[in-house]
């Protein structure tokens, strides 16, 4: 069950600098953990977590094994997509098979990179790539709507009148220039898989990364400022992230890479902020398996039960699931482990309702 992320911008915004920053860390990475997969346009990196080492400190794991999330670096896009300029088509079609975007803004000044506008103009970039989204979700709407109308009025088809108020809702939208993921601020729990089938390109969550030069990679600037008021007004979020230092940093140990961060004042590499950023996103969040060979995580969609957590390790234990002993990870540190989480009485036996919390250190009960 992979999640991806796909990376989108305009030429020239350093989209690829940060793909290729994110594909080399993924290569660097391959090294220490299985399955890592790299397609020419997919990089798969691991997602940061520093509460891994504190639990297999604890359980005196050999190994540690982080979850992965997938970052796709798909065509630049340019103006008139929707109407299959450029590689428009292909642009959409690839939009369409990611669960999130990761919008690229360029927030710097070069006179040696051109910009396709001729000006640097981040939320005016946003925008242009916006109302090509919108423009081919308007199409899509506009076409599949009048046969759902007629369903749904003619034959009272239950799925039609199901789907046609959201349908109704985002053309609204769309039609007042606006992108539909608005609607998921107030949608009720059970019309969001029916939003989620209509596959709408503005439906889907948005990250902004604001590409600045180096010496704005601590503060940003005016530009990123202007990208963080927009990004929060749509109900989005946005980081701040040097392309040119994470190339840099992709190519250093990790020794020398903290050196090098420290240097410049930044904590730790863009790329890690960006990647928890990009799993928030996708609404994941992660629980633990721990014992002497391996610590390791583990993605569920939030809001997942016990028996969906089983599944993603494997299908037998989601099919014959029993029940799950839960720690939550505080509780596993401070005290020390599963032993002396049991004596405490921090153990729990959950059974098939449980909603799994973010951190819960997990092991399943279950018949084959």
């Amino acid at each position: 069950m992979g999640f991806k992320c796909g990376i989108v911008g305009l030429p020239n915004v350093g989209k690829s600098t940060l793909f290729n920053a994110l594909t080399r860390t993924a290569a660097a990475q391959a090294a220490n953990y299985p399955f890592c997969t790299i397609e020419p346009n997919t990089g798969e990196v691991a997602v940061p977590d520093p509460r891994m080492k504190a639990i297999a400190a604890v359980a005196k794991s050999q190994n540690i094994i982080p979850t992965r999330i997938s970052f796709v670096d798909i065509a630049g896009l340019v103006r008139g997509a929707s109407k299959g300029e450029g590689l428009g088509n292909q642009f959409l079609a690839n939009i369409r098979e990611v669960d999130a975007i990761v919008h690229v803004l360029r927030c710097f000044e070069d006179d040696d990179i051109t910009h396709v506008e001729g000006r640097i103009d981040p939320v005016s970039d946003a925008e242009t790539v916006e109302t090509e989204l919108m423009l081919s979700d308007l199409e899509s709407i506009e076409r599949r709507i009048v046969q759902i109308r007629k369903r749904a009025t003619t034959a009272k088809d239950k799925e039609a009148l199901a789907v046609l108020p959201l349908m109704e809702k985002a053309l609204e939208l769309l039609q007042a220039g606006k992108p539909v993921r608005i609607l998921l601020k107030d949608i009720a729990p059970e019309d969001l898989p029916i939003l989620q089938e209509l596959n709408l390109l503005t439906s889907k969550p948005v990250l902004y990364v604001c590409n600045v030069a180096e010496s704005d990679a601590v503060a940003g600037n005016e530009h990123t400022r202007a990208v963080a008021a927009m990004a929060d007004a749509q109900g989005a979020e946005s980081v701040v992230i040097s392309a040119a230092i994470e190339a840099e940093v992709a190519q250093l140990s990790d020794e020398e890479g903290k050196e090098f961060l420290d240097a410049i004042g930044l904590e730790e590499p863009g790329l890690d902020r960006l990647i928890r950023a990009g799993y928030r996103l996708l609404d994941l969040i992660t629980y633990f398996t721990a014992g002497p060979k391996e610590t390791r995580a583990w993605t569920v969609k939030r809001g997942a039960k016990a028996p969906q957590a089983a599944g993603v390790i494997h299908t037998d234990f989601e099919r014959g699931f029993i029940r799950a002993q839960t720690i939550a990870f505080d509780d596993y540190v401070t005290l020390g482990g599963e032993v002396a989480a049991k004596e405490a009485g921090k153990a729990r036996d959950e059974g098939k309702e449980y909603v799994v919390q973010d951190g819960d250190v997990m092991l399943f009960r279950f018949n084959t």
